[in-house]
């Protein structure tokens, strides 16, 4: 099982962004949905691992979030209120989110497998890097491969060439990022279980 905690970097001198965060992921495949634990911090239970990923990558984007994520078991049953969670991967979870907030990326994975949690946070700290550093071009090409297009339908809807589709994908890392998560993905049920 995963804990996310994730804390809004900054939030005394910015807007609070917890209210949106919740009401973007309240659909996303969660087993406990993101829930505001304590004032610019919230917490979501996944047993996913792709998941994991998708959300971890996803707020790394959007560049106001340290991303804590807690590998391991929890105390079931779980309790309604995902704040109420207990065990190991809710522990995890806390020191991972306090050792983002200065890590490379923002993100940071720990866990009941000290190894496989630091193999795990390698990989996802690698693509985390690549995401926060992608121009927004690069993200608008991206965004488009990732719901299905093609280099041509993605052209299309940009209005540019097929060819500057392809340059803004390598220059974004696309193929290395899909590599990457993949990595990621199995990393961390590996550091699950």
């Amino acid at each position: 099982m995963f804990v996310l905690t994730v804390d809004q970097r900054g939030s005394r001198r910015d807007v609070d962004r917890v209210a949106q965060l919740l009401t973007e992921f309240a659909h996303r495949d969660l087993v406990r949905p993101f829930q505001r634990t304590a004032g610019d911090e919230v917490q979501a239970v996944v047993a996913d691992p792709a998941t994991v990923v998708d959300l971890a990558l996803d707020l790394v984007g959007r560049e106001h979030w340290s991303i804590g994520i807690g590998a391991g078991p929890v105390e079931e049953p779980l309790p309604a209120e995902t704040r109420a969670g207990r065990g190991p991967a809710f522990e995890s979870a806390r020191v991972a989110v306090d050792r983002a907030k200065n890590a490379p990326g923002r993100v940071a994975v720990e866990g009941s497998d000290p190894d496989g949690a630091a193999d795990a946070d390698t990989a996802l700290t690698l693509v985390a890097i690549l995401v926060a550093r992608r121009t927004e071009e690069g993200r608008e090409a991206v965004e488009q491969m990732r719901h299905g297009s093609t280099q041509t339908e993605a052209a299309r809807a940009l209005g540019i060439s097929k060819q500057a589709v392809s340059q803004r994908l390598s220059t974004a890392g696309w193929h290395v990022e899909s590599a990457g998560r993949r990595l990621a993905e199995r990393l961390l049920r590996k550091a699950d279980t």
